[in-house]
């Protein structure tokens, strides 16, 4: 460990800043080290209230609970919320008052991917999904059906190749509508004599144009083909033609492929889907991000047998309708997530040898990684309005939200630049930020450019505070109960009310089904109806197929709808999901222990084993679902909810874990390095720690499963 200003410093992060950082930012490392030293010595005080003020505030809910078991009633509950101060009087309205938001955020709505920033190449996939070919995604997902010759293969199916085409056309035709004719009419697409329009040369003979000339924006031609580009809700649209392309020389006008503007937000994450439990762990999280920042980040690995390399992409230029040149990014305007306020970090000790709090440190690096990418401008800067965006999580009422705030300013102060350069993304996902939202977003007003709704957290955090009240339903029905309706539409009539249309993003949660497009499809078209200008996908190919419900919707004018409809109700927010115990038969508990069990072990033995926070873990029934702490949280408290209102027995849950054990080691045969844990419950550290997390959930604070996980996936490596 080494010395600066005081503070003890792990030498992985101290080199990475000193020889990869701070020569980038021509930054004097005393000065930054004595900066550094005075954020933490400022605000460590200050965060360590904060959670204190958690933890006794969920023991005076718990004994309020115990003394009114059941379901509360409302005013009696309201009035006891406010008493403790967990819930805060409302203030005057206000409208947020961010400037210089970039348009990815402010104003055009479309998918936002969520990726690990610790894997190299998923970010950089992640990154270039800005662009993604409409074909492929139709060719290669079940939205096309496997009938009557169209199966998917390892070589080109023409069958199945059609239909995506004729898909494809029905886009067109909903998106960019002709004059009385279909794009599957179509000839061919030309430029007007003089370049500044469109001509549609029809198959009969006749010609047609767009019914909205104002729709097409440019074009360019490179070789044989020719680009022509397409704007629709403020999402881009490029039509590729080429007369000797393989595809478009038997499609209609030629179009060898349609290519969306589809994630045009991306946030790289060191949070949920991260396992960065040490400073090593952290130093290459930060590293990616840096690359991602210089753009120098690249990814290697083999397809087919052949080597490839993956980087990020260059922008898209195109020759507009007046002869002018137009930019378009070519990748997505990237937000990075911290951690929250919970937890600590080796990487560097403070003056009393104490861990720091991960988030400060988190804050600082990052905005300097990001620093430095406002002097990357040969390739594009990320932000073409220099903010820098940080998502931050887990933050409970608006005394947290004050602390990021001031977080982000002294960070600021230590880099010397503009104040509120760096914005922040809110997470509404604990329900002491959800019931006081206005007064959070208040809190960050003049850096707030991002709320959303996190179905997963919030409903473990409901779950945690509520713990004592009684027995939860199902998770199945836990979804039908009125609070996670009216949390969903508060977050958006809070949004709206605060005046974040034309200036933030209103967001909705994850698609976790990574292999049903399908279902996305016929689903998700939900998230931009309800007024959310972005939800999260997981993967590139969810995100093009996503982007099209945003062509079938105008958000702007669905949130201008919302603005005049009532608030939700506050108390069905307030309204725990609880059930009755006599109600639940031996085979639903025993199906519903299963299904938390074999997902937490499905989850947990890789994240400790191997280091993955996130991924596409098979779920009971052998359905790959996206994984991450929040999903974990939720089947651990689920459990341990039941535990302590006697649903089921320690001996009934040890007895699913150890036979679900065996249902994912079989899950995972042939995963290379995988460890059975079922060969030796007492001496796998992953059993273990799932166990943990159930047995020892009650006292998690607010139910987060980072402690144990962090604690555990430590002695794994302590131990190799």
């Amino acid at each position: 460990m080494l010395e600066a200003a005081g503070l003890t410093v792990h030498p992985a992060l101290y080199q990475f800043i000193v020889d990869e950082l701070l020569p980038r930012l021509d930054m004097d490392e005393h000065a930054f080290w004595n900066r550094v030293a005075s954020i933490i010595e400022e605000l460590t005080p200050l965060n360590r209230q904060l959670l204190a003020f958690r933890d006794e505030t969920q023991e005076r809910i718990d004994a309020w609970h115990d003394a009114n078991p059941g379901q509360p009633d409302p005013d009696a509950y309201r009035s006891f919320l406010t008493d403790i101060g967990y819930l805060v009087p409302p203030g005057e309205p206000f409208q947020i008052g961010t400037r210089n938001v970039d348009p990815e955020i402010a104003e055009v709505a479309g998918p936002q991917l969520v990726v690990p920033v610790s894997n190299a190449r998923f970010a950089i996939n992640a990154a270039n999904a800005r662009w993604g070919s409409l074909y492929d995604a139709l060719y290669g997902s079940d939205v096309i059906d496997e009938a009557d010759g169209k199966e998917r293969g390892t070589a080109y199916n023409e069958v199945r190749g059609q239909e995506v085409i004729a898909e494809a056309m029905a886009f067109l035709d909903r998106t960019l509508p002709l004059h009385g004719a279909s794009h599957s009419d179509v000839e061919r697409y030309q430029l007007t004599p003089d370049s500044s329009g469109l001509m549609i040369r029809l198959k009969d003979g006749g010609e047609t144009a767009l019914e909205n000339d104002d729709q097409f924006v440019g074009s360019i031609a490179t070789g044989t083909s020719r680009r022509y580009l397409f704007v629709n809700h403020g999402l881009h649209i490029e039509v590729q033609t080429d007369a000797e392309h393989a595809v478009g020389c038997k499609a209609p006008g030629n179009v060898a492929d349609v290519i969306l503007e589809a994630a045009i937000t991306t946030i790289q994450d060191c949070e949920d889907s991260v396992a960065a439990v040490d400073a090593h762990d952290k130093v290459g999280v930060y590293r990616n991000w840096l690359g991602l920042m210089t753009h120098e980040l690249t990814a290697e690995f083999r397809k087919a047998g052949t080597r490839r390399v993956r980087a990020l992409a260059d922008d898209r230029d195109y020759i507009a309708r007046d002869g002018s040149r137009i930019s378009l990014p070519g990748r997505s305007l990237m937000l990075v997530r911290n951690v929250g306020h919970l937890m600590t970090t080796d990487a560097i000790l403070d003056s009393n040898g104490d861990e720091v709090f991960e988030g400060i440190l988190d804050a600082i690096v990052t905005t300097g990684c990001a620093l430095v990418n406002h002097d990357q401008q040969r390739r594009g800067a990320n932000s073409r309005s220099g903010s820098i965006y940080i998502v931050k999580p887990k933050m409970h009422g608006p005394d947290e939200a004050a602390l990021t705030n001031t977080l982000f300013a002294r960070v600021e102060d230590l880099y010397g630049i503009a104040r509120y350069t760096i914005k922040v993304g809110v997470m509404d996902e604990e329900r002491r930020t959800t019931v006081n939202l206005p007064e959070c977003i208040r809190a960050v007003k003049h850096r707030v450019a991002f709320i959303n709704t996190g179905f997963l957290d919030r409903t473990g955090d409901e779950i945690h505070t509520s713990m004592r009240a009684g027995p939860v339903l199902p998770k199945e029905m836990i979804k039908a109960q009125p609070w996670i309706n009216a949390y969903e539409d508060w977050n958006v009539d809070i949004g709206i009310r605060c005046g974040l249309p034309g200036r933030a993003q209103i967001g909705k949660g994850m698609w976790p089904k990574p292999d049903e497009m399908k279902q996305m499809m016929d689903t998700k078209q939900a998230h931009p109806e309800a007024g959310a200008n972005c939800a999260w996908v997981p993967s590139p190919t969810a995100a093009t197929l996503h982007a099209m419900h945003y062509h079938a919707v105008d958000v702007r004018k669905v949130q201008q709808d919302l603005a005049s409809r009532p608030l939700a109700s506050l108390d069905d927010i307030l309204t725990p999901p609880l059930g009755d115990p006599a109600l639940l038969d031996e085979k639903t508990i025993r199906d519903e222990l299963d299904n938390n069990a074999q997902g937490i072990l499905g989850y947990v033995v890789r994240w400790i084993d191997h280091g993955v926070g996130c991924s596409k873990v098979p779920d009971i029934s052998d359905v790959g679902l996206m994984e991450d702490r929040a999903t974990l949280r939720i089947s651990s408290q689920h459990i341990a909810n039941w535990l302590l209102h006697g649903v089921t027995s320690e001996e009934q849950v040890m007895a699913t874990m150890k036979r679900m054990a065996v249902v994912v080691d079989d899950q995972n045969t042939g995963v290379p390095n995988y460890l059975r844990m079922s060969d030796d419950y007492e001496g796998s550290v992953a059993f273990k720690a799932a166990c943990d997390l159930i047995f020892k959930g009650c006292e998690q604070p607010n139910g987060y499963t980072e402690p144990l996980l962090h604690a555990h996936r430590r002695e794994l490596k302590a131990l190799s």
